[in-house]
């Protein structure tokens, strides 16, 4: 098992700073942000250019890599695959196909993604869009020894009242998108807020084997809030589809997840692979100083329970 970083909390460094730091704090693998270049949301990064990469990027990046000592355990685009304007879905499949291209000339395994939904229709229609619409993809990716993984994000921002915008935040819809051909980066962070249990979770995903690559972040919960507001979150006053005012992302070791019990649970069912901290800290946030100072926190708290022995490869 390796400790990873998630690229996209630091968008305004480049590749190669990234590397360095990363490699400093400890971390051994990176998972690598690949949103276009013109991408500007908060979460997002384009620390490769994959709609221009060429054989001479691919030896830097290999060279860089072997400079810090680290290796890549995916990349990701993780955008709505089912978007409702087809325009936009079209340009959305189109740079996932350049991800999976540049994945396959770095010898990198996973891609991860979201499966995402269409807000104008129901939950019943989305599902057969998606079975339309997606094994293409997965195809194209097999095709190039590339897997593709969808996140267990709810992605309640992407829905107008904040309820879930990407179809694969619960083991139901877990066990519907593996019969697509799709793998799961596993992220326990989403679960309590929906009532899931985040072991019970990753169980049932480990014993059907398919869980490729984990997320590491964290939650905090106030229950009382959460008595207030209910469990979809503020109505009156609220000022984006995540303002749900009762819980909010922490980096690991600062909310209420049992990273002993996770770390655990992985290892007993032989899981190899990574596990990437994703930074969506706001208290650790809003400076690059602060940034790395939670990417410090969490290396503190995950790397004794991942052990930072041998670097393998991804």
């Amino acid at each position: 098992m390796k400790l990873g970083l998630l690229t996209a909390c630091l968008g305004q460094s480049s590749l190669d700073e990234v590397a360095a730091a990363a490699s400093r704090a400890g971390y051994q693998t990176l998972e690598v942000a690949a949103w276009p270049t013109h991408s500007a949301h908060v979460h997002q990064a384009a620390h490769l250019d994959v709609a221009a990469f060429s054989a001479a990027d691919a030896e830097h990046v290999h060279r860089l890599m072997e400079r810090h000592r680290l290796s890549i355990a995916a990349l990701t685009y993780c955008e709505n695959n089912l978007h409702g304007d087809e325009g936009r879905r079209e340009d959305v499949h189109r740079h996932l196909r350049h991800v999976i291209d540049t994945a396959a000339a770095l010898g990198v395994r996973n891609v991860g993604t979201f499966i995402g939904r269409d807000t104008s229709r129901s939950v019943a229609d989305n599902l057969r869009l998606a079975e339309r619409e997606l094994p293409p993809l997965v195809d194209y990716a097999a095709e190039r020894d590339v897997r593709l993984l969808a996140e267990n994000c709810p992605m309640e921002g992407w829905h107008p009242d904040g309820y879930p915008g990407n179809l694969a935040y619960s083991p139901e819809l877990w066990d519907w998108m593996f019969g697509l051909g799709f793998h799961l980066t596993f992220d326990p962070s989403h679960l309590p807020w929906l009532g899931i249990d985040p072991i019970d979770a990753l169980e049932h995903a480990l014993r059907r084997g398919e869980v490729a690559h984990v997320q590491a972040k964290d939650i905090e919960i106030d229950e009382r809030a959460r008595t207030h507001y209910g469990v979809f979150g503020k109505t009156v006053g609220r000022n984006s589809p995540t303002d749900v005012g009762w819980w909010r992302y922490r980096v690991p070791g600062l909310g209420e997840l049992d990273w002993k019990r996770i770390i655990g649970t992985l290892r007993a069912h032989g899981y190899h692979g990574t596990v990437a901290v994703e930074h969506e800290d706001h208290v650790w946030g809003g400076t690059l100083e602060k940034i790395h100072q939670g990417l410090d926190i969490a290396a503190r708290t995950l790397g004794p329970l991942i052990g930072r022995g041998t670097l393998a490869t991804a």
